[in-house]
This record gives structure tokens, C-alpha cells and sequence, in this order.
């Protein structure tokens, strides 16, 4: 191989390839190039080419003698191109007809343009000067779609410390209010209680959708599939929801089919889409206003109505009631709360389950309709939906291990598990865990993942790594909770992921598990 021409480029990819076998051909292009600053590499055999286009090229040119199988080098550097590239490939042909290799090159090689010998220098340069244009454009929407990759991730990472950070605070806050509810029931303080745990949980939802649409948008979220009875579905949903419906002074009535309504889908996700629905009902119905959800079959599906007489849609804002941060508010009126994403993460959720999602008003004052469309699972082999059984009464108490460099969140959790009836033995590092289990013998450790000199994952694995310990019920409680996050804890051995702040009910369902 030798290289010809102006001076060298600093970049592989402003690098022009010639194989040209025959005589001085390929010394003549490099000089009739030469004005335009191009470097250009000569090569006697197609593999040493194709090796060198691997590295970046701005353009090839081939002689329609070096064509037929040896073209086949090429071929598969073409082949591996990224989805950006379509390298330009430039065939200088023998003068006459087109021959049987120039038109399979045509057809395999993409990007091609034929170039008819004795070629003139201005049709050379011109022609090369084009195919690097054109090259400069493809590495453009590389570059352009490289920053926007890395955007999305620097916004996950972004998204995820917020939610961590958010988190960590409100875990002592939802304790406290928790154990100060389970201590004390009398008036006012019971009422200031369940206010203050309202917004508490409003602030969590806002976390949990924030990095619910980033998963979403970036196609990270996984269903976990299976049969379920969607009279079921819609009880967790309309209990998620009933605070606000009670704040709202609404009144909601229910009506479903008496037949059972089967859909495959993740009961989760599909609880959070009616949750979100009938959430949305309560936020834009004034005071003492009515709001249904009703259910049917038609043509194999399932269409769930949720109906309001609420504040109602405008017109233009149809279109746009599904976009992201889009809120349905008429002028005039105070912002409701949220992000406006609710409805974003309903549609997308809808539709990941092979269904549509749609809104309907007669405008403003006139109340909206959103209605969800699902396909019914085969009527063949169908399993028993079983409701979830009760929780134990007779709870016995448990020796429990706290583990978090987050003093507040420590204490606020060990409180609040001893008003639920837990021996608690709280600790603020990793090192003190370990010290600690051989004198409390503890049944379950709640460990918290981030702390600094020896991590949740470490203490994890030390743990199992003990024979005496192997039985002990490891409890991930964490500010991290993404799926990823998930699967690293379980495969540092933990039974249980609980993200922070947990409420009571998870709490409850570890002591009794």
C-alpha cells in the first residue's frame, strides 16, 4: 500500500480509497485529486481495501476490473455498516456496454456511481467531491443522533438522582406520619395525618411517573404478562384512587359485566392505567361531582368508559390530551396538580398491551370520556384467577436488623416497626450489621443500598456467603429502583426490593411473610 497525494487528513474518515490494479492508474487519481486536499490510499488487492475501510473511508473507488469476487471484501464491510452510513462507492467502467460485474455491483454494493474511463479530471474530482459531500452529511446525523443517545442517558442518570434523592428524605417523613397516625387517632391530629401521608404519597406518584415516561420513551419498561380477571384490575384501581374521589366528594359508580372479562397483561401496569383515568376524573370534576367507570365486551375486546361531568375538554386541546406534560385546564382556572404525564404513561401502557386509548368531550363545562380498548384473552385455556390471600392476624414478633448511614430514615423505620410490633435493633453502617447479627439474631435486615464504605450489595453478599445465615430474609430499601437495580439486588442475594419511602402495607407484608 502507498499513499499519494496532499497531506494527510487527522481523521480516517476525510480518507479517499482507490484500487486501481492497473498500471499507474492509481497515482494519476491521487494527483488529479490532489487541489482538492484529499488523502488518498492506493491498494493492489480488495482485502487490504476493505481493511482499511473498516478504519473510515469518505468514499472508495474500484476499477470494474478489480469487481467480480473479489468484490466480495467489500461487500461485507457495506454490510456491517452502522444505520447511519452508506458509504460511497464510485466504479470507474470500461468504455461500452455495461457488463454483467458492473451490474451486480450496482445491486449489492448500495451507494454506487459510475464513472466512464478515459475519465476527465474535472469529472473525477467533481464526482469524488459530491461522494464527500454526501459522506460529511452521514456523519453529521451520526454525530447528531450519537448526542442524542447520550442526552437520553445523561437524562435517565439525571431522572434516577433526583429520584433517589427524593426519596431518601421522604422515607422519614412517611415513617414518622405513619407511626404518629398508628399512635395517636384523635382529633384534629388524625385529620393532619392523613393530609400530610396524602401528600407525601402525591409526591412519591410525581417521582414514579417522572422515571415511569423515561423507561417508557426509551423502550426499558417490561410487562410481566399473565391472566388476569379485570374486575380485579379495576378494584386495585379504584382503591389507589379512592382518596382523592373522598377529597373530591365525588361520587363514583362501578358497572361491570356479570361474566368474567380475561385480558393477558401485567395487572400492575393495568391497574395504573384506570388508577391514572379515574385520578384524572377527580382532579377536573368540581366538588360533589360524578364519575363512572363502566365495562363491556364488544367484538372481542374489552372497552373500559371512564366518564366524568367534569370541567370538560376544549376542542383544540383533543388532539394534544395525550402529549407529554399536556394539561387539560380551560383559562381561568387554577393549574390542577401534577406534571401532566399521567395520561402519557396510560396511553403508552394501553398500548403496550396490543390495545388503544381515546378522549371524547362536548367541550368546556360538558365532562370528558376516556375509553380503553383491550383484546380479551382466548376463551381456551383459561387459569382460575385467585384473589390475593388475607394477611396473617396472629403476627408474631420479629427480630429486625435496620441497616442505613441515613440516621432520620433509620430511626423513623425501626419506630414504626416496633408500633408494628418488631424487635428492632437499628445500625448505621455495614461493618456494624455484621458485628451485630451473632448477638440480635435477626429473622429479617432491612438494608439500605448506598452507603459509603461498605454497600448494601457488599453486606448482602458477605451475609450469604455465612452458612448460619442463609435462612436470614434479606430486604433491599433503597431510593434506587429501577429494573436494573432489581436484578442487582437479587443477584447479591436479597429476598425483597422495597423503594423508599415503603408504606405500610409493604411493611406489614414482610413481618408476615
Amino acid at each position: 500500500m502507498t499513499a499519494h497525494g496532499g497531506a494527510r487528513s487527522a481523521h480516517a474518515e476525510r480518507r479517499v480509497l482507490i484500487l486501481a490494479p492497473i498500471g499507474r492508474d492509481a497515482e494519476l487519481m491521487c494527483r488529479m485529486l490532489e487541489p482538492d486536499g484529499f488523502e488518498c490510499l492506493a491498494f493492489k488487492a480488495m482485502s487490504d481495501l476493505a481493511g482499511e475501510a473498516r478504519r473510515g473511508a469518505a468514499t472508495v473507488i474500484v476499477h470494474e476490473e478489480a469487481l467480480g469476487r473479489q468484490a466480495t471484501a467489500l461487500l461485507e464491510v457495506i454490510r456491517q455498516q452502522p444505520p447511519w452510513s452508506d458509504l460511497p462507492v464510485v466504479i470507474l467502467t470500461r468504455e461500452g456496454a455495461d457488463s454483467p460485474v458492473v451490474h451486480e455491483a450496482m445491486i449489492t454494493l448500495g451507494n454506487v456511481t459510475l464513472v466512464e474511463r478515459p475519465v476527465r479530471v474535472a469529472a473525477l474530482r467533481s464526482t469524488v467531491r459530491t461522494a464527500v459531500r454526501a459522506r460529511d452529511r452521514q456523519y453529521q446525523t451520526r454525530d447528531y443522533l450519537r448526542e442524542r443517545e447520550e442526552a437520553d442517558q445523561r437524562k435517565d442518570e439525571f431522572l434516577a438522582m433526583l429520584a433517589h434523592e427524593l426519596r431518601n428524605p421522604l422515607a422519614p417523613i412517611r415513617n414518622t406520619i405513619s407511626i404518629l397516625r398508628l399512635s395517636n387517632g384523635k382529633q384534629p391530629a388524625s385529620q393532619l395525618w392523613e393530609m400530610m401521608e396524602r401528600q407525601v404519597g402525591h409526591m412519591v406518584r410525581l417521582v414514579d411517573d417522572l422515571l415511569e415516561v423515561s423507561r417508557i420513551t426509551r423502550g426499558k419498561i417490561e410487562l410481566r404478562k399473565d391472566r388476569v380477571e379485570l374486575s380485579l384490575v379495576i378494584a386495585s384501581a379504584v382503591e389507589t384512587s379512592r382518596p382523592l374521589v373522598e377529597a373530591g366528594n365525588h361520587r363514583l359508580t362501578i358497572a361491570l359485566p356479570g361474566d368474567s372479562l380475561v385480558v393477558e397483561g401485567d395487572a400492575t401496569r393495568l391497574a395504573q392505567v384506570f388508577a391514572n383515568l379515574l385520578n384524572n376524573a377527580a382532579k377536573y370534576t368540581d366538588p360533589g361531582g360524578e364519575i363512572s367507570l363502566t365495562a363491556a365486551r364488544e367484538e372481542g375486546d374489552v372497552v373500559v368508559r371512564v366518564r366524568d361531568n367534569g370541567i370538560g375538554i376544549a376542542p383544540e386541546a383533543l388532539p394534544r390530551i395525550f402529549d407529554m406534560f399536556m394539561q387539560a385546564g380551560l383559562p381561568g382556572r387554577s393549574a390542577q396538580p401534577g406534571l401532566g404525564i399521567g395520561l402519557t404513561l396510560a396511553k403508552s401502557l394501553v398500548e403496550l398491551h396490543g390495545g388503544s386509548i381515546s378522549a371524547a368531550s362536548a367541550g368546556p363545562g360538558q365532562g370528558s370520556e376516556f375509553r380503553v380498548r383491550l383484546p380479551l384473552a382466548a376463551a381456551q385455556a383459561a387459569t382460575e384467577v385467585r384473589d390475593a390471600p388475607p394477611p396473617s392476624t396472629g403476627q408474631r414478633r420479629r427480630r429486625v436488623l435496620i441497616v442505613d448511614d441515613n440516621r432520620d430514615a433509620a430511626d423513623s423505620l425501626g419506630a414504626l416497626l416496633e408500633v408494628l410490633g418488631a424487635e428492632v435493633r437499628v445500625v448505621h453502617s455495614g461493618p456494624s450489621a455484621l458485628e451485630t447479627l451473632e448477638r440480635f439474631k435477626p429473622e429479617i435486615a432491612f438494608l439500605d443500598i448506598g452507603m459509603p464504605e461498605m454497600d448494601g450489595y457488599e453486606v448482602a453478599r458477605r451475609i450469604r456467603g455465612m452458612q448460619e445465615w442463609r435462612d436470614l430474609r434479606l430486604v433491599a430499601l433503597t431510593g434506587w429502583g429501577q429494573e436494573r437495580d432489581r436484578r442487582q439486588s437479587k443477584a447479591a442475594g436479597f429476598d425483597h426490593h422495597l423503594i423508599k419511602p415503603a408504606d405500610v402495607s409493604a411493611l406489614q407484608a414482610v413481618l408476615n411473610g
